[in-house]
């Protein structure tokens, strides 16, 4: 993958992981209660139900779609890193999450490295193509 910018990647890389853990997550849970209702399965170790999946499949599909560029990836990067970031706080007062999604420790402790990483890589992306080696 050379000539890529570390937030190509992380679009590419998170893109890809959260796209399948949408798919796999509706063999493990499909419903789409709400409030008290919400239903609580786990994907290894991490609570899904109907919701979870589609944010996770959303989430893969924007992440895949905007690696294409070094500014798109940086955007999706920073934005990405930033709305996790807030849904890592929100995940450590509030269960379900927005009366939706089941959390648990493993999703706060996923949802706050998603957050750091994306940043992180989005402060180490320049908007312009990484150099390529001949």
């Amino acid at each position: 993958m050379g000539g890529k910018t570390p937030a190509q990647l992380y679009s590419l890389v998170f893109g890809a992981v959260l796209l399948l853990a949408g798919i796999l997550g509706f063999f493990f849970n499909a419903s789409f209660a709400i409030g008290e209702s919400v239903e609580r399965d786990q994907l290894i170790v991490f609570e899904v139900n109907g919701w979870h999946n589609v944010v996770h499949l959303a989430s893969g599909i924007v992440g895949l779609a905007l690696a294409g560029t070094p500014a798109s990836a940086r955007l999706f990067a920073l934005g990405f890193g930033a709305v996790y970031a807030v849904v890592f706080l929100l995940g450590l007062f509030m269960d379900p999450l927005l009366g939706l999604l089941p959390i648990n420790a493993a999703d706060n402790v996923l949802h706050l490295l998603i957050a750091l990483v994306g940043i992180g890589a989005g402060l180490a992306s320049s908007t312009e193509p990484a150099p390529t080696t001949a």
